[in-house]
């Protein structure tokens, strides 16, 4: 698997540093190796709070490897914009995928699977699992 293209991973959210700080969390938390690619698009191309079909689209070109680009979400309008991008058909590389997750838990579940070689399935199955976790 070593020599397989890695799953992209693109993280959405209405701000630009929460988007960085749970790619970077979910980035630390992959382990050492190769890391899967891992993009957040966060906020307005401005710095404001929002989301940004053209951060969006830039951000899935750039983690995509051919084998795939989960998307994972924070909040309604977030979702819906990415929803919007794959209806188009033309704005996002070929095999990009919304993932119903938890945004932080399943952030960090997509790029440790998607790091471990797991291809689209199992990353977004890994993401979509982190509703299960239990915290108390």
């Amino acid at each position: 698997m070593a020599d397989d293209p890695l799953v992209g991973i693109v993280l959405v959210s209405h701000s630009g540093p929460v988007a960085e700080a749970v790619a970077a969390l979910a980035t630390g938390l992959a382990g050492g190796g190769a890391t899967a690619p891992v993009a957040a698009a966060g906020g307005t191309p401005d710095g404001g709070l929002g989301t940004s079909a053209e951060l969006i689209a830039a951000a899935a070109a750039g983690v995509d490897r051919g084998a795939g680009v989960a998307v994972l979400a924070d909040l309604g309008s977030a979702v819906l914009t990415v929803k919007a991008l794959i209806a188009e058909g033309d704005e996002l590389p070929d095999g990009t995928r919304l993932v119903d997750a938890p945004f932080v838990e399943g952030a960090v579940a997509a790029v440790v699977t998607a790091s471990a070689g797991g291809d689209l399935a199992a990353v977004g199955a890994a993401a979509t699992e982190a509703y299960t976790y239990r915290k108390g």
